[in-house]
């Protein structure tokens, strides 16, 4: 489980004005949210605030929060940034508490190297890129790992062959595919170009038909 450090500042005012007057200062508007705890306002220093989302997954880091000496284990819940710049507008943190489990996102990781594309030239194509999870806090995993190295063109692997960590439960469709084997691309032109050649000689031999038909007309 990923932990990072970061702090905070209790503040009093709400609403656009003073999440307005919070920015001038070079900080960032957030509220703290959680088990048996009221929403509180806060304000984050912005700078160290983007710092720390340069080197983190925001989705599945436990955010280890200093506030006026007190910390808490926490949970980026959401960022709203500006339509247009890269400033961060707001921040919302999830008190976690140990025991109650919490729904992340973790990143799906491909191990290997698919049978398919080493032995017969095929593309490995992956559809899925995180996984959403059910976890005590205290166990989150930083990813999930998958092993491909068995498939073959064609094949795939769907969400409900994924082998989790005890304690570790999936939210979602199992039946979602994570990733799948295809046909080299100059394969798949091949036979394309086939299918569209036998598609022709129908239209011909018709054709051809059709101009005997004539003709015994004309004979007679």
């Amino acid at each position: 489980m990923a932990i990072a450090q970061l702090s905070g500042v209790v503040r009093s005012g709400k609403g656009k004005g003073p999440a307005r007057s919070v920015r001038r200062d070079g900080q960032v508007p957030a509220v703290i949210y959680g088990h048996k705890r009221a929403p509180q306002s806060l304000a984050i220093n912005t700078r160290e605030l983007e710092k720390l989302l340069e080197h983190i997954s925001a989705e599945n880091t436990v955010i280890e929060l200093s506030l006026d000496g007190r910390k808490s284990r926490t949970l980026i819940r959401e960022i709203q940034r500006h339509p247009f710049k890269k400033q961060i507008l707001h921040v919302d943190f999830q008190e976690l508490v140990a025991g109650e489990k919490v729904i992340v996102r973790l990143p799906i990781i491909l191990m290997g190297v698919p049978e398919g594309v080493r032995m017969d030239g095929g593309v490995l194509d992956q559809t899925l890129r995180d996984l959403e999870v059910e976890v005590d806090p205290a166990n989150i995993p930083n990813h999930v790992e998958v092993d491909v190295s068995a498939l073959i063109i064609g094949s795939s692997l769907h969400v409900s062959d994924i082998v989790l960590p005890d304690g570790v439960e999936i939210v979602g469709e199992a039946d979602a595919s994570v990733c799948v084997v295809a046909a080299p691309r100059a394969a798949i032109e091949t036979v394309a170009a086939a299918e569209d050649e036998t598609g022709d000689e129908p239209e011909v031999i018709g054709k051809a038909k059709d101009d005997e038909d004539e003709g015994a007309g004309a004979k007679k």
